[in-house]
């Protein structure tokens, strides 16, 4: 039963990707905030889906950022995209360059000013992500996987000083981020599990540090509240 409903939710999921994709791309066109509204809107009805078809809800803690902030987050899963960009006022993303060719996707992620990269190319990623840092007319969150990919709950892959870089030539606050999402909508994985997935807003890492400073803090913040928050979904990550 679990996993005919994961495909009847994946059915959903895609179908209605394709349907407010097509539908709200002259709104994208005309205006960046036509762009946001239909992003938003894909997002609550993907949680509403979850909800009622797989038992899975969705619950973010602790206070958004907003303004011109970096955001740090742990990724999981295309949950917790899904749950950052709900979540915060004005998001833009550092994405993989081959996501700006995917259907639907490619397009409203260029379209909010989220920085395509190569992450096979470190110097011109680099460049890329700070260049494009401060570029937007308004404050917005610019939000980076500093592990550069998705991340399986108790793996504990590196965090690359890409995010460090950017804290220190934006010169604002970080805004690092737990999940647990992995642990009930895992990478790749078919069955999506019933219980409560979590996005936690920690509290900032102010202006200041060195960049090796910053990554030690980061890392520990983040590891840290993403085991605990693992623990609640009652996944037991292994000591670092």
């Amino acid at each position: 039963m679990r996993v005919l409903r994961s495909l009847v939710f994946d059915a959903l999921l895609y179908g209605t990707m394709a349907v407010m994709g097509i539908l709200g791309a002259p709104l994208a066109l005309w205006s960046v905030d036509g762009a946001y509204a239909v992003c938003r809107a894909y997002c609550r009805v993907t949680f509403f889906y979850l909800r009622v078809v797989c038992g899975l809800r969705v619950e973010v803690r602790g206070p958004v950022p907003d303004g011109e902030v970096l955001v740090a987050a742990k990724h999981q899963s295309f949950l917790d995209i899904l749950m950052l960009f709900e979540a915060l006022p004005r998001a833009k993303f550092i994405m993989k360059k081959e996501l700006k060719w995917t259907p639907f996707i490619g397009l409203y992620a260029l379209r909010i000013g989220s920085t395509p990269v190569n992450r096979g190319d470190r110097s011109k990623a680099m460049k890329a992500m700070v260049d494009h840092a401060g570029g937007a007319a308004e404050p917005r969150q610019l939000v980076i996987y500093p592990q550069g990919t998705r991340v399986a709950p108790g793996a504990r892959l590196p965090f690359k000083v890409g995010a460090g870089v950017l804290y220190e030539r934006m010169g604002t606050a970080c805004v690092p981020v737990a999940t647990n999402a992995g642990v009930l909508w895992g990478r790749r994985a078919l069955v999506k599990h019933a219980g409560l997935a979590v996005v936690e807003f920690l509290p900032p890492i102010e202006p200041g540090l060195d960049v090796p400073q910053f990554m030690r803090r980061l890392e520990s913040d983040v590891e840290a509240a993403s085991d605990r928050l693992m623990r609640e979904a009652g996944f037991e990550p292994p000591e670092p």
